[in-house]
């Protein structure tokens, strides 16, 4: 018999979504100070006015649903699913304030795209948008990118039900005893190579010319979209704006950076650099960039869209991880990559998009993990088949230790995997729905479902109200890893339909 759901679940998730509305209000007061200093003072209202509005109800909601109650792990599945729809609605009240939206649903769009990290825009004339609310855009990555949740555990610690949150925000990986710690950790390694990301960028972008405040701007914004692989720019010019090989090669750094799990930074933080040859998703991921990368080329060399392997390199290999490491930087028109590069070479790139990063990153798609996991349990099953029925096949995988895999875990990463080629089915479906050709539309869905942000130009403006609702419910679907909006549902459904 399916159990209705009482006043004091709720309660529990009121009561911790309160805290997550708070932790975004909160944060918002770092761009008005900024735009108090900067002199954009209609700027600087709208944010306190938005981050007023995001605490006053987080604060009403703690309040009146204090519970002392232990929350259980599904509580912390539903607080994540909610959390990520409601922190975006929020985050878009200044980004519409500014004028360069054409409506609440388009600041939404950009809000739910930079939480999710995909990078993908609806925004108009970004090249006159004010310093501060460019900047909050990218905050958004660098908050979404490590994790609204994890907010909320390094401003309000002393809760319980953590665990169930943390992994619904698709994080698995226990870096440390426990989950505050792990916490204390992401943000430890995320702030260090904020320091010296932004002062590498800093330096290439004074090697290219820019002026010393503006280039710091750059170099800060630019480092938050390429560690949390969120794929935002300053200027709608993209990375093209900077002609310049060495910032491209210092982002280059931080998009794979950014890929790497979490757990595979504390290895190297504790210098264990040998995880790097031992690691399964990192030899998956050395693979599939060389294999990836070498249909590319044979594509953009068939096409002729490059004539030097200088070229080649340059704006095949970037744009490759960029869009495997789910950043969505790139340094070209998005339209050249269904007019000029021909067939082969846009394959690759939706297939790297689609397989993502590491899990436990701040990278997006189907992870490179679960990737290894189904090769590996088809192997398997392959070779029981064809041994003797008393024989035993095991596989494994390494993942800072070797684990023994096993039919629970092999089935998990069937049922991701499908869910997200499901996924990606059907924004493609949405886009044939409006009438683009079916590589365009494939190509936009795996950009959004994986949050990546790499576009054929059909994500802008003018884009059609329904598909936009799809590829928003796509990058939190996809951000999010399905379970906990799974557990959502089944939280609605049993509210709706269960017995007392």
């Amino acid at each position: 018999m399916l159990l209705r759901p009482d006043r004091r679940d709720i309660v529990i998730i009121g009561h911790l979504t309160g805290l997550v509305l708070i932790g975004t209000g909160l944060v918002m007061f770092i761009p008005a100070t900024l735009a108090i200093l900067w002199g954009e003072h209609n700027e600087a209202a709208a944010f306190v006015i938005a981050g007023c509005l995001a605490i006053l109800p987080g604060l009403l909601m703690r309040l009146r649903a204090r519970s002392f109650r232990p929350p259980r792990w599904d509580h912390g599945m539903i607080v994540t699913a909610v959390s990520w729809l409601a922190a975006p609605f929020f985050a878009a009240i200044p980004l519409f304030l500014s004028g360069h939206y054409g409506s609440f649903l388009d600041a939404y769009f950009d809000a739910m795209s930079g939480f999710a990290t995909a990078g993908l825009a609806v925004i108009n004339d970004l090249d006159h948008l004010a310093r501060s609310v460019n900047l909050w855009r990218h905050i958004t990555h660098f908050m979404g990118g490590q994790g609204l949740i994890l907010i909320m555990l390094s401003l309000f610690p002393a809760h319980q039900g953590a665990m169930g949150m943390y992994v619904g925000e698709g994080r698995e990986d226990r870096i440390l005893p426990n989950v505050v710690h792990t916490v204390r950790f992401i943000w430890q390694v995320s702030l260090a190579w904020l320091a010296v990301g932004s002062l590498a960028l800093w330096g290439a972008l004074l090697s290219a010319g820019m002026p010393l405040a503006e280039g710091l701007f750059h170099a800060i914004s630019l480092f938050m979209a390429a560690f949390d692989t969120g794929g935002f720019a300053p200027t709608s010019a993209g990375i093209g704006l900077y002609h310049s090989p060495l910032t491209e090669a210092v982002i280059t750094v931080l998009m794979v950076a950014g890929c790497l799990a979490f757990a595979l930074h504390h290895h190297l933080w504790r210098g264990r650099w040998m995880q790097l040859w031992h690691h399964t998703e990192m030899r998956l991921l050395v693979a599939s960039v060389a294999g990836l990368f070498t249909l590319m080329a044979v594509g953009l060399a068939s096409s002729g869209a490059y004539t030097t392997v200088g070229e080649l390199l340059r704006r095949g290999m970037f744009h490759l991880l960029s869009a495997h490491t789910g950043t969505g930087f790139n340094s070209i028109p998005g339209r050249l990559f269904v007019t000029q590069w021909g067939t082969l070479a846009p394959a690759a790139i939706v297939l790297a998009m689609g397989f993502g990063g590491m899990a436990g990153s701040t990278a997006g798609g189907i992870k490179l993990i679960r990737m290894a996991v189904a090769a590996k349990g088809l192997r398997q099953m392959l070779r029981a088949s064809v041994l003797p029925r008393d024989a035993v096949t095991i596989e494994s995988v390494h993942q800072g230790q070797r684990s023994v895999l096993h039919d629970p875990a092999i089935r998990a990463a069937y049922t991701i995997l499908l869910l997200y080629l499901l996924l990606y089915a059907i924004g493609a479906a949405a886009g044939l729905f409006y009438g683009y050709p079916f590589t365009e539309a494939m190509f936009e869905s795996t950009s959004a479902a994986a949050a990546v942000g790499l576009s054929v130009g059909i994500t802008g403006p003018t884009m059609e109200t329904g598909l936009q609702i799809v590829y928003i419910l796509q990058m939190w679907l996809g951000r999010l890893e399905f379970v906990a909006v799974l557990s959502l549902l089944g939280f609605a459904w049993s509210t709706l339909r269960g017995r007392t």
